[in-house]
C-alpha cells in the first residue's frame, strides 16, 4: 500500500515570506555550533509554552556557542504551508507539527522529514512512550502506526467532559457514570431552563462528540478500520449510526443550542470560562487556560461509560529532511523527554509523556494525568474522526453543522461523510 504519491513543490524565499513564515536573507546555519531554527505554535502561558522555554535555556546552557533562533508561529500558518516550508531551505531544523496519516503521514510519504528511527533507539525514546503513544510518531509509507520514526511526542492529549462544579451542584445533579446518567443530568439541566452542553459547529467540537458518542459502541477493531484503513468502514451501521442518531437527539432534545452551528471554539470555551456552561466535551489542551481563567469551582471527568476516547500523544517535534542542524534538532528533542521538563508540563496543566504523576503538586492537574494514563495503558486512545484521509476536518465540520441546525439528517450527515472518507482511503491504497 502507498499512502501518497510523492510530490515536489518548487519554493522560492519570495513565496514563503508571503506566507509571513519566513524572512528573506535568512541564515540556516549548519549542524556543528552555530545555528538552530526551531518554530512551534504553543502560547507563551501554556503548559508546553512554558516548559520549551525551559528547554531552549537548558539547550542554549549545554551548548555554548549555538544560537536559538526562536519563532512562534500561528498553527493555520505551519498547517496549511508545511509542504512549502520544508520543501525549501528557509524552513526552521526543528518544528512542531501536527500528528496523523493526513498530516505528519503525508509529509514523511514525501520524503520531507527526517528519519528519527536511530535517534528514538539510540537516545531511549522508543522506551519512553508507550507503545499507543508511538503510534503517531511512526509511519509506514505515510500510514500511522508502524514503521520508521518521524516525529517524536513530549505530551499527550485527550477528549474529556470539563464541568462546572458550583452548576452541577446548584441543580442537584451529579457526576454521571453512564451514558443513561449523563443524559439523565441533561434532561435536569433543561427542565430548568440550562442549556447543559456547550458546543462549536464551525469548527473541532461538533465532530469530536460524535466521535465519543461513537465510540461508546465502539472496540478497537473498529477504530483500527477507521484509522488504519484494516477493513471497509460502514457508515450506515453502527457505531457510526449511532453517533449521529444520538447527536441528533440531543440537539432534538435540547442539550446542544442549535445556534451554537455557527459559534467556534473560542465562543464554547469562554462561555464555559464565564459560569453559564455546566459541560463542554473537548480536549485537554483547554485545561491550563481554564485553570488561569476560570474563577468558579470546576473540575473533569471522563466520557462515562467509554473505554475508548478520542486522544492521542500530543503533536510532534518534527525534524525537516533540509535541516542542516539535525544533531542540535536531536538534542533539544531529548531535552523536552527529561524528568525536569516533563514535571514543568504536568504542573502547568499539561500531560507529559513520560512523567511520574506523583511529582504534580495540583490534585486536579494529577487527576487529568491519571485519567490520561489510565486511557493509555488500557490501550483507550482513538485518535480524532478527523485524521484518516486529507481534508476530511473539512467534510466533518460542514456535516455537523447541519446536525446542529437540523438542516440534515443523520442520514444524510453520514452520507456527506462517507464518500469523502471512502474516496480518500481509494487513494491511499491505490498502487
Amino acid at each position: 500500500m502507498r499512502r501518497f504519491r510523492k510530490v515536489a513543490v518548487a519554493v522560492t524565499v519570495a513565496a514563503l515570506a508571503a506566507t509571513g513564515l519566513v524572512a528573506c536573507g535568512d541564515d540556516g546555519g549548519d549542524s556543528e555550533a552555530k545555528v538552530l531554527k526551531l518554530w512551534h505554535y504553543e502560547s507563551a502561558n501554556s503548559a508546553m509554552g512554558i516548559a520549551w522555554d525551559r528547554a531552549i535555556e537548558i539547550f542554549k546552557d549545554e551548548h555554548p556557542g549555538v544560537e536559538v533562533r526562536f519563532e512562534r508561529k500561528a498553527f493555520e500558518q505551519i498547517q496549511q504551508n508545511a509542504g512549502m516550508i520544508l520543501n525549501s531551505s528557509e524552513g526552521p531544523d526543528i518544528m512542531e507539527y501536527n500528528k496523523g496519516n493526513a498530516t505528519s503521514g503525508l509529509l514523511s510519504s514525501q520524503g520531507l522529514l527526517a528519519d528519527l528511527t536511530e535517534e528514538a533507539t539510540k537516545r531511549g525514546w522508543d522506551t519512553a512512550l508507550s507503545p499507543s503513544l508511538q503510534t503517531t510518531a511512526r509511519y509506514d509509507n505515510g500510514v500511522m502506526g508502524s514503521g520508521n520514526w518521524y516525529g517524536v511526542p513530549n505530551y499527550g492529549e485527550y477528549v474529556t467532559v470539563y464541568y462546572n462544579k458550583e452548576l452541577f451542584a446548584e441543580h442537584g445533579v451529579t457526576v454521571p457514570r453512564t451514558l443513561a446518567e449523563m443524559a439523565a443530568a441533561m434532561d435536569t439541566f433543561v427542565a430548568k431552563g440550562v442549556t447543559p452542553l456547550g458546543m462549536s459547529g464551525a469548527e473541532y467540537p461538533a465532530g469530536q462528540l460524535f466521535y465519543q458518542l461513537a465510540l461508546s459502541r465502539a472496540d478497537r477493531a473498529f477504530v483500527n478500520n477507521y484509522q488504519l484503513y484494516a477493513n471497509p468502514v460502514d457508515f450506515k451501521a453502527d457505531p457510526l449510526r449511532y453517533g449521529a442518531e444520538t447527536f441528533a437527539e440531543w440537539v432534538r432534545k435540547g442539550y446542544v443550542a442549535k445556534d451554537s452551528a455557527s459559534l467556534k471554539a473560542e465562543d464554547m470555551g469562554t462561555g464555559f470560562i464565564s459560569g453559564k456552561t455546566p459541560m463542554i466535551v473537548s480536549g485537554s489542551w483547554w485545561f491550563g487556560r481554564f485553570k488561569s481563567e476560570i474563577s468558579f469551582d470546576w473540575d473533569t471527568f471522563l466520557f462515562p461509560g467509554n473505554t475508548l476516547h478520542a486522544g492521542s500523544s500530543g503533536n510532534l517535534w518534527v525534524v525537516p529532511e533540509t535541516s542542516k542542524a539535525k544533531s542540535l534538532a536531536y538534542d533539544f528533542i531529548d531535552i523536552t523527554m527529561r524528568p525536569e521538563i516533563q514535571t514543568l508540563i504536568g504542573n502547568n496543566g499539561g500531560i507529559p509523556v513520560a512523567g511520574d504523576p506523583a511529582t504534580i503538586k495540583d490534585p486536579k492537574d494529577r487527576k487529568l494525568i491519571e485519567d490520561f494514563n489510565r486511557v493509555s495503558s488500557q490501550d483507550g486512545l482513538a485518535f480524532y474522526p478527523d485524521w484518516p484521509v486529507p481534508g476530511y476536518y473539512d467534510v466533518l465540520v460542514s456535516g455537523f453543522q447541519g446536525l446542529i441546525n437540523q438542516s440534515r439528517s443523520p442520514e444524510q450527515v453520514l452520507d456527506a461523510i462517507a464518500k469523502p472518507y471512502q474516496d480518500g482511503v481509494a487513494e491511499i491504497k491505490r498502487d
